[in-house]
């Protein structure tokens, strides 16, 4: 059976287009699933009630982006979550790490580390904030482990 040059590239083009369009549906419910997550959601209200955190990021308004869902520092399983979730304010722009685990007898996560590094390197324990008034207590400028 032959079949002709003109169906064989439409037949390319659709499958092209099934295979991109299965994997963009694949990513957004994968997004979708982070940003919908109790450990994402208790990490950016620890953020949320940081008043160091959210001047240091000029926020309100506070953006949250999309994880980068190949980075090695994101990794979630049963029982415990490690993602680093890029935000930004009108000021600055950083990643909030946070590490949880899961209770096995109430199956709520808690979150054991709340973290935010700064682009120009400032680092903002957010489970043992610094006050308003002591704007250098809590805030460290080496890495985040």
């Amino acid at each position: 059976m032959r079949v002709s040059t003109s169906h064989l590239q439409q037949l390319t083009i659709f499958t092209t287009l099934l295979t991109g369009g299965g994997m963009g549906t694949m990513y957004y419910l994968q997004q979708k699933r982070f940003s919908e997550s109790d450990y994402h959601r208790l990490a950016l209200q620890k953020l949320e009630d940081c008043p160091v955190a959210m001047e240091s990021l000029g926020a309100p308004p506070l953006k949250v982006h999309n994880i980068h869902l190949s980075d090695r520092h994101n990794r979630v399983d049963l029982h415990t979550s490690q993602i680093k979730i890029p935000v930004t304010g009108s000021k600055d722009g950083g990643y909030l790490y946070t590490s949880s685990i899961r209770d096995s007898d109430t199956n709520r996560w808690r979150l054991k580390q709340a973290v935010l590094r700064l682009r120009e390197g400032q680092t903002i324990d957010l489970l043992s904030p610094p006050s308003a008034a002591d704007d250098t207590q809590g805030l460290d400028t080496g890495h985040w482990q």
